[in-house]
């Protein structure tokens, strides 16, 4: 089984110090990345192409349905939204980690029938994940447990959000307030309900404190490590300050899986940082 790293994106200026000016040097250094742009706008079919181009055949990205899937259509009559967005898509379909359905708090446990129609609708040949953010779906009641039944039955992973770090943080960065403000606050249910469980670790501005925060993910990964291929994504509220994170993170996540290589050239000089 494979464990995957990455981050939400491929680019920032701050990251060219470690050599990263493109989605080609990020693919070199990690195995997957979060494809949030579909989620507002879809690529042109050139750029996919290039995306292609820039990647090799292990690494994988997880693209977010778009919005207009998830928000707006709430997931109802979506069957030409849902082909056009997979048809663009089709030159990455063997670099497809997982294909990731974000759904706003408002979508409630009223809705799960609209949720299971869509998923039984999808095609078999790629992995899904779906991201909750209602309330009810974190109570530990039975709107939970039809979410995770549901979910585990279809073979569809639960997207993980752990934003503890984030909200814990007392830091006054514009950057972290931003994240406080925008990561939504919910628990981080550590459950696997598909092959590919994913995390969406919310760094804080402290490295020691983020990796205090960590450690539950070291042991749930190692066991997830075993039995699927787990996929987790790091997250800081300034992503052109995220290697320090990384670099701390790093030999913990090799221990788990060797297989994910040495990781980025780390600077020599701290103050780099």
């Amino acid at each position: 089984m494979t464990l995957r790293i990455g981050l939400p994106q491929w680019q920032h200026s701050h990251w060219k110090r470690w050599g990263i000016e493109s989605l080609a040097d990020y693919a070199r250094l990690f195995h997957c990345v979060e494809g949030n742009t579909t989620l507002y706008a879809l690529p042109a079919p050139d750029t996919v192409q290039r995306w292609r181009d820039m990647t090799h055949d292990a690494f994988r990205f997880c693209f977010k349905f778009p919005h207009t899937i998830s928000h707006q259509a709430e997931l109802r009559h979506t069957d030409d939204l849902l082909n056009d967005f997979l048809r663009l898509l089709d030159p990455l379909a063997d670099r497809i980690g997982q294909y990731w359905l974000q759904l706003p708090a408002a979508f409630s446990p009223a809705q799960l029938d609209d949720l299971w129609r869509f998923l039984d609708g999808l095609p078999r040949r790629f992995s899904y994940g779906v991201e909750v953010r209602h309330p009810a779906f974190f109570a530990k009641g039975e709107a939970e447990r039809a979410l995770n039944q549901g979910l585990q039955a279809r073979g569809v992973n639960r997207v993980i959000l752990d934003s503890r770090p984030a909200h814990a943080s007392t830091s006054q960065s514009p950057a972290a307030l931003h994240a406080r403000q925008q990561k939504p606050r919910v628990p981080p249910h550590a459950l696997r309900t598909g092959e590919r469980p994913m995390v969406r670790f919310i760094g804080s501005d402290d490295v020691d404190e983020s990796e205090r925060f960590f450690q539950v993910w070291r042991e749930k990964l190692a066991q997830w490590q075993t039995e699927s291929d787990p996929l987790f994504f790091i997250h800081t509220p300034d992503m052109g300050q995220v290697f320090p994170l990384v670099r701390r993170l790093w030999p913990q996540l090799q221990a788990i899986d060797a297989g994910i290589g040495e990781g980025p050239a780390w600077p020599q000089q701290e103050s780099l940082f």
